[in-house]
């Protein structure tokens, strides 16, 4: 079993802005003085060069393009909605914004299928939406796919029970801690798992410095030693600049660490050191999707793990 793929699905933007029903809980979001026509201009430049990106080191990125007409200013995040698992298993997952529901397309599963891929079996979760629980993909979830694990803070859009209920579907161990960032003085929930922690084969990226509990800090850690994973810690401050919002991903030749340049440049020399040791590092200017969308790098890749169909 592997933690990394080589092949991720990507939705192209046509309506990205700022979006007004996540910026409440969502404190990486900032409001840009252009018209969301510019924006979405400009985020699709941003897309349209870090695809290249991918592609020129040869990562297998299927590009799927949005539906203007549903009007989802978010739907360049599509690992919120949905998961794919090397069993056939496709996991469908609730929203907290309702805007954002509407990004679960049929077309996308279409495009997967006419891609080639296997698909056995649904996992639905969006029932709970209707109760007002939520757990928005591998956002909230990060996946230990060789261990068995799941670490997730728990977090407006990350419901403990339904994160417990997924463990249990797919036979994991949950390791659940509760992650705060300072908004205003005021230490509030991070919104999602995958800003403050990236997991990669042989290393974690993390902020440990919001994991205020002791005690959860302590069993966070002893999982990650557990599991033979090198502890690359990063600050608060670096963490806003997206350093956390990173995924490795399997190119032709090398393994990469793929983050966004603010990320990048967040770095200090000792922790650029730490991540090479184990992979090449790979960024990409993806300032107008970060502002707007309060998302990097790692949100905009959906891993594909499905089994191909034998030809």
């Amino acid at each position: 079993m592997s933690q990394i793929t080589d092949t991720i699905l990507m939705i192209r933007p046509v309506a990205f802005r700022m979006n007004e029903e996540t910026a409440v809980n969502n404190f990486f979001q900032e409001d840009l003085d252009i018209k969301n026509a510019e924006i979405n201009k400009k985020a699709q430049a941003e897309f349209d060069a870090f695809v290249e990106k991918l592609q020129g080191v040869g990562v297998h990125v299927i590009v799927e393009h949005d539906d203007l007409e549903m009007d989802t200013p978010d739907s360049i995040f599509p690992n919120n909605w949905v998961s794919f698992h090397k069993d056939g298993t496709i996991a469908m997952y609730p929203m907290f914004a309702e805007n954002r529901r509407k990004e679960r397309r049929e077309e996308v599963i279409t495009r997967l299928e006419n891609e080639g891929f296997v698909i056995g079996n649904f996992m639905d979760y969006t029932a709970a939406e209707a109760e007002g629980f939520f757990m928005e993909g591998t956002g909230s979830l990060l996946l230990d796919r060789v261990h068995n694990k799941v670490y997730c803070a728990i977090s407006p859009r990350a419901d403990e029970e339904l994160v417990i209920e997924f463990c249990e579907d797919f036979e994991c161990d949950p390791v659940i801690f509760t992650a705060n960032q300072t908004v205003n003085g005021q230490r509030l929930p991070i919104y999602h798992t995958n800003v403050m922690m990236a997991l990669a084969e042989n290393f974690a990226v993390i902020c440990l410095d919001t994991i205020d509990d002791k005690h959860e800090k302590k069993t966070v850690v002893k999982h990650l030693k557990e599991s033979k994973k090198e502890i690359i810690t990063i600050t608060e401050e670096q963490m806003h600049q997206f350093a956390g919002n990173m995924l490795q991903v399997k190119g032709k030749n090398h393994k990469y660490m793929v983050m966004s340049e603010a990320a990048r440049s967040s770095l200090r020399p000792d922790q650029v050191k730490a991540i090479q040791k184990h992979c090449k590092i790979l960024s990409s200017d993806l300032t107008t999707i970060e502002t707007c969308g309060g998302g990097s790098a790692r949100c905009m890749m959906a891993e594909v793990f499905l089994p191909k169909k034998d030809l």
